[in-house]
Order: C-alpha cells, then sequence, then structure tokens
C-alpha cells in the first residue's frame, strides 16, 4: 500500500483500541517511516520503535489518548 493508506489504516486500528494498548504495523511503503512518524507525534501517541527489515519498516505505537 502507498500513502496515505498506511496512516488511514492505523488510524482506524488506533481508534478501535483502549489507551495503553499497543499496535504493531508493518509497511513496505518508503514513505511510511516520515508519514506514520508525523501522524504518531501530531496524534500524541507514543512510538516505542521503528524497526527496518530489507524493504519493510516495522512500527510499534502505543495508544496513549
Amino acid at each position: 500500500m502507498f500513502c496515505p493508506e498506511p496512516v488511514f489504516r492505523t488510524k482506524i486500528e488506533m481508534e478501535r483500541m483502549a489507551v495503553g494498548n499497543i499496535l504493531q504495523i508493518t509497511a513496505d511503503d518508503p514513505a511510511s517511516e516520515e508519514d506514520i512518524t508525523r501522524w504518531v507525534n501530531r496524534t500524541g501517541h507514543q512510538l516505542i520503535g521503528v524497526k527496518k527489515t530489507g524493504n519493510d519498516l516495522e512500527f510499534t505505537i502505543k495508544k496513549v489518548k
């Protein structure tokens, strides 16, 4: 999936989750690193980490509010 789809799907999943839960996302769009990181910072959630494996990016995000 290409941007902005990974951000939209992340937003939808975060809305379904309870505060304190953790979401892991795997994306292969290089733009996802900047886009998802920016979205997490803007929305006040916590980006626990970003792991790069080959062409894949794995994001770990904690729902804060």
